[in-house]
């Protein structure tokens, strides 16, 4: 068994307070000994609006909340005790005006050694609800990131709204995947289907489900509440769909909630119930 940690936090637009925060998460999970922390996604900022995303968006290589990270993640590691961090950034894109919604793995060393860019975006206009547009400012991935082998097992990497197409964690699955995230800042109006969703995902890849998740109104420079507001509800999900751990809904905190990857129970599971065998790619003409 693995202990790792799935954080929560509230973003604003200021990417060094962003980083401060998630700094504080990374050396809670470090005194804990994890050996993985998972951050929400758009962890480096939350922006006014379209147009200050563009305007903000940094490259890794200048970006002070990756840097933070990377520097936090050399110095545990040099002290003898290695965390690995997989978090939700912006990035430039090389081919459009728009941003990249990415999902970065980020060794004990300090390295950037996987990158996942969201496929499915969240563009919706609910009545009552939030109208949100994430097309006008961020560009969709085309690929699926075959899932790679860390400390906790071979993981697969979704954010946010992927969760909810199915065909991206079967596919994680049939290529390997133990552990599924899906680093979210997911709306209040849609809220309920949250762990619904994470459970259900769980159950049907007979995988750990990790639900990394923004919480609370979020900020800009100058102090003010904007009108965006996160839903919390971080949790740790294993293969039969049980919540192992949640962080608490105290209003807009920082917090970690902690378990145990346990790949041995995970393989009771799936022999138990052999699902991937027991598909019918005949039936339905395709294999995930």
């Amino acid at each position: 068994m693995v202990l790792v940690a799935a954080g929560q936090l509230c973003a604003s637009n200021v990417l060094k307070d962003n980083a401060a925060a998630a700094i504080n998460l990374i050396t809670k999970a470090a005194s804990l000994r994890c050996k993985v922390l998972f951050l929400p996604e758009a962890s480096d900022y939350i922006a006014r609006n379209a147009q200050q995303s563009k305007e903000i968006v940094k490259s890794v290589s200048d970006s002070p909340f990756v840097l933070a990270i990377q520097k936090k993640l050399q110095e545990l590691h040099a002290a003898g005790n290695s965390l690995s961090v997989s978090v939700g950034i912006h990035e430039p894109s090389e081919t459009s005006d728009r941003v990249k919604n990415t999902l970065i793995w980020i060794n004990e060393a300090g390295e950037i050694v996987q990158r996942y860019q969201k496929i499915h975006l969240f563009d919706v206009d609910i009545k009552n609800g939030p109208i949100l547009k994430e097309s006008q400012s961020v560009e969709p991935g085309s690929k699926v990131l075959k899932p790679f082998p860390t400390a906790i097992g071979n993981v697969g990497l979704g954010i946010c709204y992927d969760l909810r197409f199915p065909e991206l964690a079967l596919r994680l699955r049939s290529e390997g995947a133990q552990v599924l995230t899906y680093p979210s800042a997911w709306t209040m109006k849609t809220g309920p289907h949250f762990q619904i969703l994470a459970q259900s995902t769980a159950i049907f890849t007979q995988c750990y489900v990790v639900m990394p998740a923004q919480k609370g109104k979020h900020k800009v420079e100058d102090g003010t509440v904007t009108n965006r507001e996160s839903y919390g509800h971080t949790c740790i999900i294993d293969p039969s769909g049980t919540i192992l751990a949640q962080c608490t809904d105290i209003d807009d905190v920082e917090d970690i909630c902690v378990a145990d990857i346990d790949l041995d129970r995970l393989e009771v599971i799936r022999r138990n119930m052999p699902l991937w065998s027991q598909r019918r790619p005949d039936v339905f003409g395709y294999k995930v």
